[in-house]
């Protein structure tokens, strides 16, 4: 099974860089079924949509659930290349997807673990399975690019 886990997450990585060459936070996600079957692929567009809420993990989670028709995303796993923060923490909850497995940690906004451990809050009703560090260097690598680029574009 981790070997599956590093497939996907190269699938999710892949998403990022295009998210990047978009100019969009470099965050990418891929859900598949509990056989191992792709249903979505997704990267960040909350800059090009103009959309908060689009990100990778939601716009992931809406196409699964289209594609199978039901909003309920029961035996699912979803793979994401940084921590999903907490608002998909929350979708993710109400989604009921089954596994989240995450490369880098993100300390400021996320819900998996390092500012909150939303699917450890036993007040809620549904907690997934999180399995985090899947391919984290390269999600890191990929997240200090970014920004260490914005930040030159600043400066000029």
């Amino acid at each position: 099974m981790p070997n599956n886990h590093e497939k996907m997450m190269k699938i999710a990585l892949k998403q990022a860089r295009r998210a990047f060459e978009d100019g969009e936070v470099p965050i990418g996600a891929v859900l598949s079924d509990q056989w191992g079957k792709i249903l979505s692929k997704a990267k960040n567009q909350m800059i090009n949509r103009c959309d908060p809420t689009a990100h990778a993990e939601i716009l992931a989670m809406r196409e699964a659930a289209c594609r199978i028709n039901n909003y309920r995303l029961l035996n699912t796993t979803l793979y994401v290349t940084v921590e999903p923060c907490i608002m998909c923490m929350a979708a993710i909850i109400h989604a009921r997807v089954s596994k989240v497995v995450f490369g880098a940690y993100d300390p400021k906004w996320g819900g998996g673990g390092s500012l909150y451990n939303f699917a450890k809050d036993l007040r809620l009703n549904h907690h997934p399975e999180i399995i985090n560090g899947v391919c984290d260097e390269e999600s890191k690598r990929l997240l200090k690019d970014f920004f260490r680029l914005k930040r030159n574009k600043k400066k000029e």
